[in-house]
């Protein structure tokens, strides 16, 4: 079966993220205290989603400005943390191609560059951000990601709907790979680290619930009588693999984290 990269637009629910996916923002902890963030500071959080952890970050005395390359994501970030004095601000931006003011003291990122497929462009972006020394320290999806997920689709869609291609909206890289792309992006690596990291799904989510949240244009091949059988076949194929003994589903989630520092120009700046 045929695995290429979507070109469609991802769209959000974002009440629907923070009400059963906000263990996305609180296992993102490890990667802020890898930050630390210093008083006085400005920081970039660089694909921001609905601001937990912008404002988390903005209670250490710094400045925190977020960006999100989705509305509904900026709308409730707002929403949340509104524009008083101390908290972060934020604004819908693409991370390929943003621009600063000026320049920042760090740029944060979790659990969001592995859904910006032109990585070299984002490293350019994120360099440009950045006064010299500056720090990008990050957290996301790394080679081998979702693997029973990804897996339980593919089997399910061979057999309900062999004829649609499969396409991933995600850039899952290996640590060597990545490191070599920040070199060349003018960054010198401080610390890396890859490690599986099974996350349990919301009480009652499914593999299924999964797909709706991360997947939709993954889902929008498909013709929309196959939807619902589609999602009850991919719970069957993986069940075994990915429900406890409690009965909660855990996906098996492999991160990147890292942290780098810009040292010199870029080589190679797209």
């Amino acid at each position: 079966m045929t695995t290429t990269l979507i070109l469609q637009r991802m769209s959000w629910n974002s009440m629907q993220y923070d009400n059963n996916f906000s263990y996305v923002s609180a296992h993102g902890r490890g990667v802020v205290d890898l930050l630390d963030a210093r008083p006085g500071e400005r920081i970039l959080d660089l694909g921001c989603g609905t601001g937990d952890l912008a404002a988390r970050i903005a209670a250490s005395g710094v400045t925190v400005h977020g960006i999100d390359g989705d509305p509904d994501m900026i709308r409730t970030a707002v929403d949340k943390y509104g524009d008083a004095p101390g908290t972060p601000t934020f604004a819908v931006a693409d991370g390929h191609a943003f621009t600063v003011d000026e320049p920042f003291d760090a740029v944060f990122s979790n659990a969001a560059l592995h859904w910006m497929r032109r990585p070299d462009e984002v490293l350019a972006r994120v360099h440009a951000a950045l006064a010299p020394g500056g720090r990008f320290v990050a957290e996301f999806g790394a080679s081998g990601n979702v693997a029973a997920l990804i897996e339980g689709l593919r089997v399910a869609g061979g057999e309900l709907a062999p004829e649609v291609p499969i396409e991933l909206p995600w850039y899952f890289p290996s640590t060597a790979e990545y490191a070599t792309r920040l070199e060349n992006a003018g960054f010198e690596v401080a610390t890396t680290a890859c490690f599986a990291r099974p996350t349990a799904l919301a009480p009652g989510d499914t593999a299924a619930d999964w797909w709706r949240m991360f997947g939709p244009t993954v889902l929008a091949a498909f013709p929309a009588d196959v939807h619902e059988p589609l999602l009850a076949r991919v719970d069957d194929v993986v069940r075994d693999r990915m429900v406890g003994a409690d009965g909660i589903w855990v996906a098996d989630y492999v991160r990147l984290r890292f942290a780098a520092v810009r040292v010199r120009p870029a080589r190679d700046v797209p």
